[in-house]
């Protein structure tokens, strides 16, 4: 039987990867992340740089990003007012794991198991 405290870390490794998930498990956060890697941009931006998702999707996952503290989004001022977003220090850390995540996937995962 293992000892405790290696069930103890194994649960708060869990409970990590769970709560990374939340946010990193839902659709387009990761290519919202990815599109901010190569710096700041306007919501029109990234609505090109992330092709396919709906202004109000786009909308709803800055919010959440910005709510875990991944993205910063600052208003600029005008005229015309805008609003720029950028990865913040913890999402510029990311982006390395994402990568590596990204390079794992191609290598041990099938296509088809995507869907």
């Amino acid at each position: 039987m293992a000892p405790i405290e290696d069930d103890a870390e194994h649960t708060h490794c869990d409970a990590s990867v769970t709560l990374a998930f939340t946010v990193l498990g839902k659709r387009w956060n990761g290519m919202i992340i990815s599109a901010l890697g190569n710096g700041a941009s306007t919501f029109g931006g990234l609505r090109r740089a992330v092709g396919g998702i709906s202004d109000a999707v786009l909308s709803e996952r800055l919010a959440e990003l910005a709510e875990a503290q991944l993205v910063d989004r600052a208003v600029v001022p005008g005229p015309p007012v805008g609003v720029s977003y950028r990865l913040t220090d913890s999402g510029e850390r990311l982006l390395p794991i994402l990568i590596q995540l990204g390079e794992w996937a191609s290598g041990n995962l099938s296509a088809s198991r995507g869907g």
